[in-house]
């Protein structure tokens, strides 16, 4: 049996085209849950907000480049004693005045700060919008695990009730065949015993399903009180590892999110420190503006006309400031020094995460190896367990088995389903994950 037969029972999660029905409710895929869980995640929305940030700072940072262009107009009425501006000497006569300018400075060169602090700025949006995509694969992959786990219960759940109705089956066969003479009161109350466990293991299945589903609900921020019907695992596909763990590792190093941020986060601490550098060089800038004024004697109805004094009172200046740094008690070798060990911190930061993601890679491949090797020996198992629980039961409607043997070999079946079940899912979500580090989309966001 090839492995894309082996696992063919997988078809509907991969895709997402829902097909199966249930009787009342919407059917929910996993595409749905994630895409619903990623729109409906607060940290996602904190993120958004956080790249708005990064844009405001670089609309900042270019505007750093242009001038600093600001006016000034200045009303003032005296009363009572003052200086007469016209001869300088006190007067006791109300005065009127005001003054206009306009002034405007460019800097030239500062040690490159701007171009860095504009660079930095760039960076961060990219920082932010991989922080962002990181954040809905984190609640995707949350999501994914979530969902495997209700399904994992639900399948559970339904092969205990499969084994309850069994169980009510053969306490009826066995009270009829009492009633015959064919078996005893004792082997009455042991099916009664066994239907009993069988309605506690049935109830306990139910109680995890709740406990589950309330997870996913929780992951997905999804209201708790309404209901959440998940699909039936019958139908799911997924293809077969095809890839090397190397061809993996070296296609999810340029790809990941996480690995892109922090190569991003070397790239700002780089930035950084040529900002705190720029400290060291001098600062040259340019200066000019205009300004004006006008004065009357409240008294003087000879004064001159407001545009004659405007004119008269004129006065420009265009002026160069060169700042040259010579001793600032050391805080720049301090920023320098701790913005280097910043840049350091920041490629082990990125060294590390890169030897994670091969570590993770390694053992998603060593446990997809084992679920695929699991799968086969499980179907062996439960096909056995089957025969050997068909027989048992065929035995005892001849009284060559007792009630205890039944319910020894129905056990040893529903444990065995159950095993293969988790088997199943285990290969699904490696799968995906291997399918997701190499390029594939968890999910497709509306």
């Amino acid at each position: 049996m090839s492995k894309r037969n082996l696992i063919g029972f997988i078809w509907l999660l991969l895709t997402g085209n829902i097909q199966a029905q249930e009787t009342s409710g919407t059917v929910w895929s996993m595409e749905q849950c994630m895409d619903y869980a990623v729109e409906h995640n607060h940290q996602v929305r904190q993120q958004v907000y956080n790249l708005n940030d990064y844009q405001s700072q670089r609309t900042r940072s270019i505007g750093s480049f242009l001038p600093y262009v600001s006016s000034y107009i200045n009303v003032q009425n005296n009363f009572g004693r003052a200086i007469d501006p016209q001869t300088n000497t006190y007067t006791d006569v109300s005065t009127f005045s005001n003054g206009y300018s306009l002034s405007a400075s460019l800097s030239i060169f500062e040690g490159f700060r701007r171009l860095h602090q504009l660079r930095m700025a760039k960076a961060q949006i990219l920082s932010g919008k991989q922080a962002l995509q990181m954040q809905k694969e984190n609640v995707a992959l949350n999501v994914l695990k979530a969902y495997l786990d209700a399904i994992y219960y639900q399948e559970t759940l339904r092969i205990a009730r499969r084994k309850l109705e069994q169980s009510k089956a053969l306490l009826h066969q066995t009270q009829v065949m009492m009633e015959v003479g064919r078996k005893g009161e004792a082997e009455w109350k042991q099916m009664q015993a066994s239907l009993a466990a069988d309605e506690f293991e049935t109830t306990h299945q139910q109680n995890l399903l709740d406990q589950a589903l309330l997870t996913l609900k929780r992951e997905m921020n999804y209201p708790t009180g309404d209901p959440l019907i998940l699909v039936s695992s019958a139908d799911w596909h997924c293809e077969a590892r095809s890839a090397s763990t190397d061809s993996i590792y070296q296609y999810a190093r340029n790809t990941q999110p996480k690995i892109l941020q922090a190569q991003t986060a070397l790239k700002m601490a780089e930035y950084n420190l040529k900002t705190a550098k720029a400290d060291l060089y001098p600062s040259l800038s340019l200066n000019a503006g205009v300004s004006s004024s006008f004065f009357k004697n409240m008294n003087d109805k000879n004064a001159r006309a407001f545009q004659e004094q405007m004119r008269n009172n004129a006065g420009q200046y265009l002026s160069a400031t060169l700042s040259i740094p010579l001793f600032n008690r050391t805080n720049t070798l301090s920023s320098i020094r701790e913005r280097r060990n910043r840049l350091e911190q920041a490629k082990e930061n990125l060294e590390y995460e890169q030897q994670e993601l091969q570590r993770l890679i390694t053992e998603i491949v060593a446990d997809w190896e084992n679920a695929y090797q699991e799968i086969k020996k499980m179907e062996q198992k439960v096909e056995a367990d089957s025969i050997a629980a068909e027989i048992t039961i065929r035995k005892w409607e001849e009284g060559l088995a007792s009630p205890i043997d039944v319910q020894t070999v129905t056990v040893a079946l529903l444990q065995s389903q159950a095993q293969q079940l988790q088997c199943r899912l285990n290969l699904y979500y490696n799968t995906r994950l291997l399918n997701y580090y190499q390029g594939n989309a968890l999910w497709t966001e509306k």
